[in-house]
């Protein structure tokens, strides 16, 4: 038996911020840092979440997208208008969309091999320097700096990972005298 699933958005549309009415009671707060963090990826990446809003022109969802968007100096944002909730429905998708992210976890050593693979500051990704110490344990990444290449800026040199941790190369075969 198929779940009924409510309406989808079935079309993006481009609105200039000053249409878009934040939500008064929004209890997510974004400080100042993660705006910029938004910013810079929206900067490097692109607008790619668009804000959810209702008929009445609410933000439902993407409340610090749109003050990264003001913090960029942007005059439209891409928006998907949701019109199939009710009121209740709303509030409780506004809470629901911020917290549910927060249930997912890290796999650390996935993580930490794609930090190392990806030639991008991490910062433009949402992590620092002590962020990277703190979920990378034990395995040294590259600095800031050094991703974004500009040189090594604390003096640590890159150390691969010994064979069978994360990020380890798989190791060279021996050779038998064959060749």
């Amino acid at each position: 038996m198929t779940e009924s699933i409510p309406a989808m958005a079935k079309r993006l549309e481009m609105w200039p911020l000053t249409r878009l009415v934040p939500y008064a009671n929004n209890a997510r707060v974004h400080s100042e840092r993660q705006v910029e963090q938004i910013a810079a990826s929206i900067r490097e990446f692109g607008f790619t979440a668009p804000i959810l809003v209702d008929s009445a022109d609410g933000i439902l969802a993407g409340h610090g997208r749109l003050l990264a968007a003001q913090l960029l100096g942007l005059s439209e944002v891409p928006v998907v208008v949701l019109d199939h909730m009710s009121e209740p429905q709303r509030r409780a998708y506004l809470l629901a969309d911020n917290r549910l992210a927060e249930g997912a976890t890290w796999d650390e050593g996935l993580l930490a091999k794609e930090l190392a693979a990806i030639d991008l500051d991490p910062r433009v990704l949402g992590f620092d320097e002590d962020d990277l110490r703190r979920l990378h344990a034990g395995l040294e990444l590259l600095s800031l700096e050094e991703m974004s290449g500009g040189g090594t800026s604390s003096g640590t040199e890159r150390v691969e990972p010994e064979a069978g941790r994360p990020g380890a190369a798989p190791p060279e075969p021996e050779d038998d005298g064959t060749t």
